[in-house]
């Protein structure tokens, strides 16, 4: 099926991580061209993207996405090597692995996690469309799309990581206003959000080892399974595609297995071990 990503110029945030190196890889067999940003592991990302068959249609940055004019600086590379970015990814977040009550948590940390994850988006989103305003639409009609990364958290919250689930939420906000400002710059220019549940990262590499970790999320899944990367970069894909989501903006596509934020199946009926194994690939 045509997805019309042949040739757009994509920006994602976060590519050096497990999702985003999942999105460069899935956007690069579309045949797009890939403006990829990192911070803290850029040049694992840099040594990555060398070793790819694709890295002619590839350049890295690195970039910290606190930093609006960094972001800004990004855009205008990408414009001046192949004059616009079509779709922006936000990809770029953290989540602090101490599981704390908000009484305890410290005002760096809550301060640093939404200065990142949500700030960053905004700023993300701010130099995209800034770009946007100055290149004006495509004149075949593909619309601008941009894409935001949240998470279950920002839905159903995560006890112990309320700066996390502040952030994500706070883009649900970001999502329903800018789906209406878009459209003043690209009159098929649309934002939308892809929402992932636990995913096989090595963000949460160390917390998917504990069995009773494993069966604590597996139970609130009709699909007792972890998602994998590339389940979410198939998901953006979709909805960055001017053609099979050529009419979808301002939508929420949750990918958790159908998670529902309560208890579905006993921890007896949970097997760790074979949720892993469906982390294998096919």
């Amino acid at each position: 099926m045509e997805s019309g990503l042949k040739d757009k110029v994509v920006c994602i945030t976060g590519a050096s991580g497990g999702i985003g190196r999942a999105l460069a890889e899935c956007f690069a067999q579309e045949g797009a061209r890939l403006m990829l940003c990192a911070y803290s592991q850029f040049d694992g990302l840099k040594e990555w993207v060398e070793a790819q068959e694709w890295n002619e249609r590839a350049l890295v940055a690195k970039v910290d996405v606190r930093q609006p004019r960094e972001l800004k600086e990004v855009h205008a590379r990408a414009c001046k090597r192949w004059v616009r970015v079509d779709i922006c990814v936000a990809n770029a977040g953290i989540w602090p692995e101490d599981s704390l009550p908000l009484h305890e948590m410290s005002e760096e940390r809550i301060l640093h996690t939404v200065d990142v994850d949500l700030l960053g988006a905004t700023w993300t989103a701010r130099a995209f469309l800034a770009s946007l305003a100055q290149c004006g639409p495509r004149k075949d009609g593909h619309g601008a799309g941009l894409i935001f990364i949240g998470s279950t958290a920002g839905r159903f919250g995560e006890a112990g990581h309320c700066d996390y689930s502040l952030s994500k939420a706070g883009m649900y906000g970001l999502l329903r206003t800018l789906k209406n400002e878009i459209v003043q710059l690209d009159p098929f220019g649309r934002v939308n959000l892809v929402e992932p549940g636990w995913t096989a990262t090595p963000m949460a590499e160390d917390s998917l080892q504990d069995d009773s970790a494993i069966k604590g999320i597996a139970r609130t899944m009709p699909l007792r399974q972890i998602a994998r990367a590339e389940d979410i970069a198939r998901a953006v894909a979709f909805l960055s595609s001017p053609l099979l989501a050529r009419h979808l903006s301002g939508e929420v596509l949750t990918v958790a297995g159908g998670m529902e934020g309560r208890t579905l199946w006993h921890e007896s009926e949970i097997e760790a071990e074979a949720v892993r194994r469906r982390l294998d690939p096919d």
